[in-house]
């Protein structure tokens, strides 16, 4: 059998890898902090015919191999994870990263701090518990101080672990309760809250992590990733810390998705899956002519 028969096939399957990356890309251009992928690929083994030879003693020149490849194969979905433009929602709980293409948000299903995902997605919510959320009900972590903390000589301290975050809707200072009346997040990630006897408070602090390698992530849904042994290990700190972004209260990011590219590389995948699979009718055009020669 024709070997270009092959090398279609496994051209067609390979565009076709790359179409199920366009049209997920376009289904995604709406998502909140949804990263785009783009396909490479490379060449499979190739036969070798013949080997390369050096010029001999004879004053014969060299002679270079003589190969035929057998096809080509998806060498890498990689994420593009360049940030997202900012779009302003003017809700408290939406936040998005700014000036930092490695951070990610640091969240959790159960609040355990040994078990956590990472995400772009910064619109959150309050559940019935107070706990700062996201949409899908895994627990935003942070740090929160230990104790009740007045804004006045607030030194950043934060304790090194993280914790789940709560907007308490009452505390207890000098044995008297009150409640909370309004809170605010600034581009520092801490949550600021003024209660009923007219003091502002120190709640806690967004937590951010940033990787060596953010594109080897793992994408598990709901806009969360998981790290990899090739991402790098997790670096915990917080918003406007060296190194990591800021947080932009009452924005959302973006998708990443660029319409224009996405589908001028639709048409370039629809025609390449066009020509491998005019290479098969080829060989199969040729095969015939070989077999009409019995007759």
């Amino acid at each position: 059998m024709l070997k270009s028969l092959y090398s279609g096939i496994t051209g067609m399957k390979g565009q076709q890898t790359k179409m199920d990356v366009i049209s997920n890309n376009i289904a995604n251009v709406n998502t909140t902090g949804f990263k785009s992928q783009k396909v490479t690929f490379q060449d499979m083994i190739s036969q070798t015919n013949a080997s390369a030879q050096g010029p001999n003693a004879n004053g014969r020149g060299g002679i270079n191999a003589q190969q035929v490849g057998l096809g080509t194969q998806v060498a890498s979905t990689g994420m593009l994870m360049q940030g997202g433009s900012l779009q302003y929602s003017g809700r408290s709980l939406d936040f998005a990263i700014q000036n930092g293409d490695k951070s990610f948000f640091v969240v959790s299903e159960n609040g355990d701090a040994a078990n956590v995902n990472y995400t772009r997605d910064g619109n959150f919510y309050l559940d019935n518990e107070a706990n700062l959320t996201t949409a899908n009900g895994y627990k935003i972590m942070g740090y929160v101080p230990n104790g009740v903390q007045p804004e006045e000589g607030f030194n950043n301290n934060l304790p090194g672990n993280l914790s789940e975050i709560v907007v308490n809707q009452t505390l207890t200072v000098n044995g008297q309760q009150i409640s909370l009346q309004d809170y605010n997040v600034d581009n520092t990630g801490t949550i600021k809250a003024t209660y009923s006897d007219g003091n502002t408070y120190i709640l806690g602090r967004l937590a951010l992590s940033n990787f060596a390698n953010p594109d080897g992530l793992e994408k598990a849904g709901s806009n969360m990733y998981n790290a990899t042994s090739n991402s790098g290990q997790p670096v915990l700190g917080g918003p406007a810390d060296d190194g990591f972004g800021l947080v932009r209260s009452g924005f959302n990011e973006m998708s990443n998705v660029d319409l224009a590219t996405e589908f001028t590389e639709m048409i370039v995948t629809s025609r390449a899956y066009q020509a491998n699979s005019r290479s098969i009718t080829t060989s199969d055009e040729m095969l015939q002519e070989l077999i009409n020669l019995k007759r």
